[in-house]
């Protein structure tokens, strides 16, 4: 694997370590001690951002399999445009997931909503919500970053 890809899916894992770390850092009150944060502080907001960043890294990654690289301005918008055009549309994502997967299929389609949902709601929940409400997006967020790094990072090793 280039050296490149490999960079970007162990970005698109520390992102996922801190989101995990940082839910868990909301929820447990012996963990907001050792750190002397206040018993009501949660930092959801951050977890859908770190979840959200994952799920970025990881299609920059398998986009550079193809050595498609993207760029700023407009990074965000181009690696999701991007990811859809060369894998979604074409198909090839579907069939190596099927050649990945005897079990469980899992449809590119579903990734890149997966993909579109994260980018909503990273701009919705991130700036506009208190973060106390933000539990379920977040645990929603966290789990649909694990399914497509885990995902995305098979076919980026192949």
């Amino acid at each position: 694997m280039d050296s490149q890809v490999e960079i970007y899916i162990k970005r698109a894992n520390n992102e996922i370590l801190a989101a995990e770390s940082l839910k868990r850092l909301s929820e447990e009150i012996r963990s907001k001690e050792d750190f002397n944060i206040p018993r009501d502080a949660t930092f959801y907001s951050s977890v859908i951002s770190h979840s959200y960043y994952a799920i970025f890294y990881a299609a920059k990654a398998i986009l550079l399999t193809k050595n498609i690289k993207t760029s700023s301005p407009s990074i965000h918008k181009k690696t999701y445009s991007l990811f859809d055009k060369t894998f979604v549309k074409t198909g090839f994502l579907d069939k190596k997931l099927l050649q990945i997967y005897t079990d469980l299929v899992v449809k590119a389609g579903d990734l890149l909503e997966i993909f579109k949902d994260e980018k909503w709601k990273r701009g919705n929940f991130t700036y506009q919500v208190i973060a106390q409400a933000n539990k379920t997006p977040a645990e929603d967020s966290l789990n649909n970053a694990k399914l497509f790094v885990a995902n995305i990072s098979k076919v980026a090793w192949d």
